[in-house]
């Protein structure tokens, strides 16, 4: 009897036990993702760095670092339908449900500039992840172009940030970027020595690898106990996760009255999500999405940045209305892939 006792006893152990994993991953990836992009952050004004340049680079790669290094470590470990997942469903939830949640908050006004340049970036993205799989595979070679692709986007938008004033709005802007970036989770602290900063750098580095881990086994444990295909796994607990940094950044901006530096992240986020994550992750390792990948999820990514686009059309604001719409469109994503 103590024996019959013991066994049904052990799957809810390894339940708890994978849950409590998941739950300290997310925790571990958070506060990576924070340390990394505040130490960074400090090494880089240390040295001069303008606000625009740390914003666009160091707290838009920080912030996409989560999703690096989960979809890495899924795929090293022939986990490619989470790392398709998370890459898509990351994107899904950046256009949809963080930006949808910010405009309900407080409806974030548009730059023009922005989005006359990085939109046309944005949906090019988006539109090639379909035709880079239209054979079934994401080979090393196409990694690496995508990579490429990260690359010559920062360079860019770089070039074009450098000759911005220091009144310029975008300037000022990115200011309110950087010291939201810096206080995710509180009240910032007080800039140290560059070798403080490089240290809070490196443990942040160290944090995202282990967290990473943790995340992605207890995500995989509690996947097979409930019966979840790695392919929603990624789609929705797992992207969700990753996404948490632009999610609580975005909603701590949207409740101080900078809504308007989401629409820049989440553009930002999105960008790197294909070029960046899935480029290192397919020059990794090769992926063949064979049946890993549905063409609902495709469409279904499309339709959402399609939509997010059509409302950040011009200077103007996102409705409140809008923003739930957008809620509405990340449920019907969800719900449509969770059916196919």
């Amino acid at each position: 009897m103590w024996g019959r006792a013991s066994r049904a006893t052990l799957p809810a152990l390894r339940t708890t036990f994978d849950t409590l994993a998941l739950l300290a991953g997310i925790a571990i990836l958070y506060w990576g993702a924070n340390w990394l992009i505040r130490g960074s952050a400090q090494v880089a004004r240390a040295f001069g760095v303008k606000p625009l340049v740390v914003g666009l680079t160091v707290v838009a790669y920080g912030a996409s670092a989560p999703e690096l290094t989960v979809a890495t470590q899924a795929a090293l470990t022939h986990h490619e339908r989470i790392a398709l997942g998370v890459v898509i469903g990351s994107c899904a939830a950046n256009i949809s449900l963080i930006l949808g949640l910010t405009a309900l908050i407080s409806p974030p006004t548009i730059d023009g500039r922005i989005i006359r340049r990085e939109v046309p970036v944005l949906l090019g993205s988006v539109i090639a992840v379909p035709i880079l799989f239209r054979n079934g595979v994401l080979s090393r070679l196409e990694g690496a172009v995508l990579v490429m692709c990260a690359v010559v986007f920062t360079i860019a938008t770089l070039a074009v940030s450098s000759r911005l004033e220091p009144d310029d709005p975008l300037e000022i802007e990115a200011r309110r970027t950087e010291d939201n970036a810096a206080t995710l989770a509180g009240k910032g602290h007080p800039r140290g020595s560059r070798g403080t900063a490089a240290l809070q750098t490196a443990i942040g580095l160290i944090l995202l690898v282990a967290g990473a881990r943790l995340f992605l086994d207890g995500a995989r444990g509690v996947g097979k106990e409930i019966g979840i295909s790695e392919r929603m796994l990624g789609l929705t607990v797992i992207s969700l996760g990753t996404a948490l940094p632009e999610l609580i950044g975005s909603i701590v901006a949207a409740s101080r009255g900078n809504a308007a530096l989401a629409i820049g992240s989440v553009i930002g986020s999105n960008v790197l999500n294909v070029f960046l994550v899935l480029g290192v992750t397919a020059y990794l390792r090769p992926i063949h999405a064979g049946e890993l990948l549905h063409v609902s999820d495709l469409i279904g990514l499309v339709g959402i940045t399609a939509l997010g686009i059509l409302m950040l059309r011009g200077s103007r604001k996102i409705s409140r209305v809008e923003g739930f719409v957008l809620v509405l469109a990340y449920i019907a994503f969800i719900t449509t892939a969770a059916l196919l």
